[in-house]
């Protein structure tokens, strides 16, 4: 179970009445999708539908039906309606100078008192998405792996960072999953379809190791691994040489990661470019996993 999935449980285990306000329908450009959502309850919030007054709006009007706030003052109301028992209330909304946002476009905001059944229903769900995250594998919790690890904690995807050396797992932050193996290039053969490699550990060897076993994989979104232009032409001398690997295998190789438009080696500079470059490949991977199946 993912951090997402265990904040989720203790906000809606929390105390005082909760409000599931989502999206309900979009025109025109509009902060977020149809369908996505966000909790409220007497002190706090889960989730966002975009932020700005369209947010406040809602979570003033969430609030307000469950009798814990009264409406805010000195903004223009949006049209709504409610029904006799105001556990569901509709809020119509443009957005325009009028609020503050210059987006353009008009959202319809649903929202309703949460219930037992609700619920549940949104742990279901959360934990339906949460299967079919894609999955990037960090191999090294030196300084980079730390701070990349740090660096894509946030985002939607499912991160595994690998080690041979236990204290190398000590402060790699707990967002993530571990894994504490004596051959990591085994998680590359176990790792699902459309995952990503980032090699970085402490011996080069190794790395050479990993970063073959992944471009012989001919269904991952990124293989990319730390390190120089010479040890690049190094890797692809053994990987064609030794490794009976392919050009065209050796060609999916991404290294340096993050790219080389900032010369910067800090590591929190190098994670933060590579979480990027990662995160775009994993996206464009699904992007066209999902025209391929349509």
């Amino acid at each position: 179970m993912t951090l997402k999935v265990q904040d989720l449980k203790e906000f809606l285990a929390g105390s005082g009445p909760i409000a599931l306000v989502e999206v309900a329908g979009t025109r025109g450009s509009t902060p977020r999708e149809k369908g996505a959502y966000m909790l409220v309850s007497p002190l706090a919030t889960y989730g966002t539908i975009g932020g700005g007054q369209l947010e406040y709006m809602a979570i003033d009007k969430a609030r307000q039906m469950s009798g814990v706030l009264p409406s805010r003052k000195g903004v223009q109301a949006p049209v709504h309606r409610i029904d006799v028992q105001e556990v569901c209330a509709t809020l119509d909304v443009p957005l325009g100078p009028e609020i503050g946002q210059c987006c353009g476009g008009r959202v319809e905001v649903l929202i309703r008192l949460v219930d037992d059944a609700m619920a549940a229903d949104l742990i279901v769900a959360a934990e339906a998405e949460e299967e079919h995250l894609p999955h990037l594998y960090i191999f090294g919790g030196g300084h980079v792996g730390k701070a990349l690890a740090a660096s894509v904690s946030l985002l939607p995807i499912h991160v595994v960072v690998v080690e041979t050396r236990a204290e190398e797992l000590e402060g790699i932050t707990e967002a993530v999953e571990t894994r504490l193996t004596a051959m990591p290039e085994e998680m590359v053969r176990q790792a699902p379809a459309g995952s990503a490699f980032a090699v970085l550990t402490h011996d080069h060897a190794l790395d050479f190791l990993i970063a073959a076993e992944a471009l012989k994989r001919d269904d991952t979104a990124y293989v990319g691994m730390i390190g120089s232009k010479t040890k690049k032409a190094t890797f692809r001398s053994w990987f064609l040489k030794t490794a009976n690997g392919s050009e065209t295998e050796f060609e999916r190789l991404v290294s340096p990661i993050g790219g080389d438009a900032v010369k910067d080696k800090r590591p929190p500079v190098i994670a933060a470019l590579a979480a990027s470059e990662m995160m775009t490949a994993l996206v464009r991977h699904q992007v066209g996993a999902g025209a391929e199946a349509a």
